[in-house]
């Protein structure tokens, strides 16, 4: 029997950007009816590889066939037309438009009348059936949840008779049933033989759906393999061009001098609460620990960090620090009281795109100095070239624009924001979402080495694997209240999901 032929090769692809090698001979294969993850370390050369293929970049040396045929695509559109679509992590779809106009925009199917709506919305339904997804397709894609926005966003790209689909990140917003639907949906479109290149930070669903694994180390190709065939801790290994510790997939180990549990805690809240977001909570916050908080999606994890830090005013309850009462009723006055917040929507509450590195680094640190305090350039970049050297932020200087770094390292820029302020407590609510595993390892080593310096941390993931390697106590909450406590090193998984579900731990 002949063994299988790509649909997709790129070989021998170079990109290089002003002062950084983006590419080095990668390549890149994609067969029919396989998913096929792409992996590597935020800076790997993922998006910049998948730029190249759909027309974003041109690459400056190599070769791409599709079918047997070369092909180079010079915009989005022409990639498309050779029958490869994209869906991006943030969904680009009009929201306010309906579901059937969504998927065919820019294609209606016309009358001598016009827009032949009962045609649109006939083969708007069929897309989505191939997807196993049965919605009115006449209602605005507001009206539905992400999972299904980002159903529709695969509809409309495979409405374009595609042979090659890439995900990029495309379970970074869903909860557990939600990518269990995209994966069945996935299923159903490898069994049409299309190709589907799948690119994530989470392990657990790259074994979950692919065939094939292709891993990306420092913009150059480190090898392909069978996903069947490839041990988790080495797939880690050959990311990051080291061998990982086996161990280092356990929960880390507390701080090395634990504070007494009799001593005041750094903050302690009690009966905090706002109406309609959270029921009152009481929580103890201390020095040289982390107080993972753990739950499902809409718990009210990210409501309770909102409101500690006062970007939510409760509307009940009290806040001591170190035994005073305080009021923290704007993110300012938590800030002079030494707290700072990394919040988990980055791109609209974290980074100013537009603004450099440096100036990202230094945003909060100037504004706790205030106008009349000003940092000179120099003191700003002796300041964020330390930090971009102490957590491994990938860049040629500081004066980048930030919004040009790879997710991972925007968020290793926000955390170096608030470490520069020197803060006695930190609030970090998914300090690792679009951050590659081995990235995740280092944020874990730095917030324990954080801990071990005496910062309080309150710390939110949708993992977890996460909370329980990094916590030393870990406040369980569901359906906006806590529902109880735990120590770090009695709690496994089994125990606070049956906790969460109403059982015993």
């Amino acid at each position: 029997m002949a063994e299988q032929q790509p649909i997709l090769q790129m070989q021998g692809i170079h990109k290089r950007f002003p002062g950084v090698v983006a590419l080095n001979d990668a390549q890149l294969r994609l067969f029919p009816g396989e998913v096929h993850a792409l992996m590597g370390q935020n800076g790997a050369g993922k998006s910049t590889l998948i730029k190249v293929l759909t027309g974003v970049e041109s690459c400056d040396a190599g070769s791409i066939t599709l079918a047997g045929k070369p092909i180079r695509a010079e915009s989005v559109l022409e990639a498309q037309a050779l029958g490869i679509s994209t869906v991006y992590q943030e969904v680009n779809l009009c929201l306010n438009l309906s579901v059937a106009e969504n998927i065919f925009i820019g294609r209606f199917p016309m009358s001598r009348f016009g827009i032949d709506w009962k045609t649109l919305q006939t083969k708007a339904m069929a897309a989505l059936a191939a997807l196993n997804v049965d919605i009115d397709v006449t209602l605005p894609l507001s009206s539905y949840p992400v999972a299904i926005q980002q159903m529709a966003a695969i509809a409309r790209a495979l409405s374009t008779d595609a042979q090659v689909l890439i995900l990029d990140e495309p379970t970074s917003s869903l909860d557990e049933d939600e990518v269990g639907r995209l994966f069945d949906a996935l299923r159903r479109l490898k069994a049409r033989g299309i190709a589907i290149l799948f690119v994530t930070h989470f392990l657990d669903q790259t074994y979950a759906i692919s065939d094939r694994i292709t891993v990306l180390r420092n913009g150059e190709f480190e090898g392909e393999y069978a996903a069947a065939e490839l041990p988790r801790i080495q797939l880690i290994s050959k990311m990051v061009g080291r061998d990982i510790d086996e161990a280092a997939f356990a929960r880390q180990a507390g701080a090395e001098i634990a504070p007494a549990e009799d001593e005041a805690p750094f903050l302690a809240a009690r009966g905090l609460g706002k109406l309609g977001s959270m029921r009152p909570i009481d929580l103890d916050i201390r020095a040289g620990q982390v107080l993972g908080l753990g739950g499902l999606l809409g718990s009210g994890r990210t409501e309770t960090a909102r409101m500690i830090f006062g970007i939510d005013r409760p509307d009940s309850g009290s806040t001591q620090i170190k035994g005073a009462s305080v009021n923290l009723h704007s993110p300012r006055k938590a800030i002079r009281e030494g707290l700072a917040f990394c919040s988990e929507d980055r791109k609209t509450e974290g980074i100013v795109a537009e603004l450099s590195i440096r100036e990202n680094i230094i945003l909060a640190l100037q504004a706790r100095r205030g106008v009349f305090r000003f940092l000179s350039v120099r003191q700003q970049r002796v300041i964020a070239d330390e930090y971009i050297k102490q957590l491994g932020i990938k860049t040629s200087d500081s004066e980048k624009p930030i919004g040009q770094l790879s997710g991972g390292n925007q968020q290793k820029a926000l955390l170096a924001r608030w470490l520069a302020t020197e803060p006695k407590m930190l609030i970090l609510d998914e300090p690792t979402r679009g951050i590659d595993v081995a990235a995740k390892l280092e944020i874990m080593d730095l917030v324990k080495a954080q801990c071990r310096k005496g910062l309080a941390i309150l710390f939110i993931s949708s993992e977890m694997s996460e909370v329980l390697r990094v916590s030393d106590r870990i406040a369980v909450l569901r359906d906006r209240q806590k529902i109880g406590e735990i120590a770090g090193n009695d709690a496994d998984e089994p125990g606070i999901f049956r906790m969460i579900a109403g059982g015993e731990a």
